[in-house]
């Protein structure tokens, strides 16, 4: 099965070119790379490859990841789409063992990210991530589970879907009608996501053998910057599915003083926003790996 590996860019230059490199670097490369730009610029200093390489531009001032992830897919060539966050680095087996998946049986294969603290890569002068390092370096978050076999492992949760690193065929995505594009910015248009796969009968496994290692960039806890976006996400999810989604934000807001919510709740009522000290103090340090 040929494969289009996918991934959103919004001023992540480094990042993305050491996406590249773990993808020159794979047993089979995928068939192309689709780089969906969230930006007015596309950059053209990036690493050369033996796959070709397509640039689309996404409209939109806010973050439109709903919509970059929809036109990423309907401009990929190939029925298998890997969907690769552009703050990861591909293990050189994750092609390889998303293309097997994918050609063995339908489903959203989930694979696993190790998360890196900063300064973790290092290339050599061709380009080539240190594999090596980045094992040794890299920590399952630890609310995912530990692998111990390369076998697609089941999941029942459709809610476990993070937009890492997932591949499904082409076909799914589209019985699942793609990403609701009216999320717009953080939060939410995954899992919705996920529930409309589940409702449209897609199974959903884990795939450790698909290892990607997740790059360090600021973090927020909670993340204030985008307390907005995660508000209405939040509420545009639980008015089609009856339930909230992104409750631990939401949580973390209501502690803090900002809204009054509860699980139980039909809305949210937002009380203040994040001041500008609230959002400066909620930056970690940069030796913490995830918020």
């Amino acid at each position: 099965m040929k494969t289009s590996v996918l991934t959103l860019v919004r001023g992540r230059h480094g990042h993305l070119v050491n996406l590249m490199h773990g993808l020159n670097a794979q047993s089979q490369r995928p068939d192309e790379l689709v780089i969906a730009w969230m930006q007015p610029e596309i950059e053209h200093d990036l690493p050369a490859t033996d796959f070709d390489v397509r640039h689309i531009q996404v409209a939109g001032s806010a973050l439109p990841l709903a919509r970059a992830r929809n036109l990423a897919a309907e401009y990929a060539a190939h029925e298998g789409l890997i969907f690769l966050d552009v703050d990861c680095i591909p293990a050189p087996e994750l092609v390889r063992c998303y293309r097997h998946a994918l050609a063995e049986r339908a489903g959203l294969f989930m694979g696993e990210v190790r998360y890196l603290p900063a300064d973790a890569v290092r290339v050599n002068a061709a380009g080539t991530p240190d594999f090596d390092r980045l094992d040794q370096l890299g920590e399952i978050h630890p609310a995912r589970p530990a692998l111990d076999t390369d076998a697609p492992v089941p999941e029942g949760d459709a809610g476990q879907l993070w937009g890492l690193s997932f591949a499904l065929r082409r076909q799914d995505h589209l019985r699942a009608r793609g990403f609701d594009e009216a999320y717009e910015g953080y939060g939410g248009e995954e899992t919705d996501y996920a529930w409309r796969l589940a409702a449209a009968g897609v199974d959903f496994y884990w795939l450790a053998g698909a290892r990607a290692w997740h790059q360090h960039h600021p973090l927020y806890r909670p993340p204030y910057p985008h307390f907005d976006a995660i508000v209405t996400n939040a509420r545009r999810f639980r008015a089609r599915w009856g339930r909230w989604c992104m409750g631990y934000w939401l949580g973390l807001f209501r502690e803090a003083g900002l809204i009054d919510w509860s699980p139980a709740a039909d809305d949210i009522v937002v009380r203040r926003r994040p001041s500008a000290a609230e959002i400066e103090a909620a930056r970690l340090d940069g030796a913490v790996r995830y918020g």
